[in-house]
């Protein structure tokens, strides 16, 4: 069995093998990859070595003690969150295989093209069609809100492809090349003078049977693991005591004694105690990852997530007074990331105000805390026997 020790060993040899001051960033981390030290808890061959997931914060510290370069994962966060476990589970042998290595490594990234115009709080309503044609599968529609659409080689795509059953039962999950001829990415600005999301359009895109993830019908049911890791991507990224959104603006409580009065010391206060509770769980979520498939309970942390960075950032703006409106670099950019902290107090506050709409609006999270977490009773749903194509639109 693989403990601890074993794993040091190995990443001792992968560190004599590849040095970071003389390796080639790429090549190191597919070697990384190869070594089994990029997911430790994935099966051998696919980037891992099948241990506890705990066991990667082993690796992790080594590496970072040696200088090793990382895969730079805020930048391809969807596949790293969403894509790889969803394949993973569900994905062929070949599919894994082809799909994972370069998702790890950055060489090629990822975009989610699941929410639609007329469907993203109530996915399942979703109308971009999948038609079978051969081996081929060809799909028109319109997704929307696309991060890193424009960046992205490959994508996760969920589409109807039987719309004579319950809206739930016909849809198929499909992984798209953002390459293939048909797809087109326009930009979507947003209020920060951004855009990082997208709309994409489909028109007579052929996607290979091939490249279908599970079965003909059960798309609904496969695109539940991404979102559940999705939730956990978004609101539960690991950070040290006062990071994120709460660190900005504690700094500059201390720095300028000059803005401070005792409302704002009190709203900040209580704000800097959530901020720490909503970290030390997201710690516990961790934990509990490491016996399995994250579930609902993913929907809690990306609700506080929302929720305190809409706080937070708004009490920076109060703080700040009219300096905090201000940023200085409002212009039509098409970033690779979001960055937060980097940032000014005037992009946050305005930035987080999608923190509540992205990943799953907070209004259906609250729905599914409040199902399948609590065990409430369930919101009556009249259309749940009802064929997609009799729904009214």
């Amino acid at each position: 069995m693989t403990d601890a020790a074993e794993l040091r060993r190995r990443t001792h040899e992968l560190l004599a093998a590849h040095p970071p001051a003389g390796t080639e960033r790429l090549e190191f981390l597919r070697a990384r990859f190869d070594a089994g030290l990029a997911w430790v808890h994935f099966p051998e061959g696919l980037g891992g070595l099948g241990v506890p997931r705990s066991l990667q914060a082993v690796v992790d510290a080594e590496l970072a003690a040696a200088g090793a370069p990382d895969n730079d994962p805020r930048r391809i966060g969807i596949g790293l969150g969403m894509a790889a476990p969803t394949i993973l589970q569900y994905g062929t042998e070949e599919q894994k295989r082809r799909f994972l290595r370069p998702l790890w490594t950055g060489e090629e990234v990822w975009c989610q093209l699941f929410s639609e115009p007329g469907a993203g709080s109530d996915l399942a309503a979703l109308g971009t069609r999948a038609v079978r044609e051969g081996e081929d599968w060809v799909v028109n529609g319109q997704k929307v809100w696309t991060s890193s659409a424009h960046l992205a080689r490959w994508a996760i795509l969920i589409a109807r492809t039987d719309p004579d059953v319950p809206k739930h039962r016909g849809i198929t999950y499909f992984l798209c090349d953002m390459t293939d001829p048909g797809v087109e990415v326009r930009p979507l600005r947003q209020i920060t003078g951004e855009a990082e999301f997208n709309e994409v359009f489909l028109t007579d895109v052929r996607i290979p049977d091939s490249r279908r993830l599970g079965e003909v019908g059960d798309g609904w049911r496969v695109a539940q693991t991404t979102l559940n890791n999705e939730r956990v991507a978004i609101g539960g990224m690991r950070l040290p005591r006062e990071g994120g959104m709460i660190g900005p603006v504690s700094r500059t409580w201390r720095e300028r004694p000059e803005l401070r009065t005792h409302d704002l010391h009190q709203r900040l206060l209580r704000l800097w105690v959530e901020a720490e509770v909503a970290r030390l769980t997201g710690e516990r979520l961790r934990q509990q990852l490491v016996a399995g498939q994250p579930g609902p309970e993913g929907a809690g942390m990306k609700l506080a997530f929302a929720r305190l960075n809409q706080e937070i950032s708004g009490l920076e703006v109060e703080l700040r007074g009219e300096e905090g409106l201000l940023y200085d670099d409002w212009t039509m950019r098409r970033p690779e990331l979001v960055d937060f902290t980097g940032r000014d107090a005037g992009y946050r506050y305005l930035r987080s105000k999608g923190n509540s709409i992205e990943g799953g609006t907070s209004e259906v999270l609250l729905n599914i805390v409040a199902e399948r977490v609590l065990g409430l009773p369930a919101e009556p749903r009249t259309d749940k026997d009802v064929a997609w194509k009799d729904l009214a639109r």
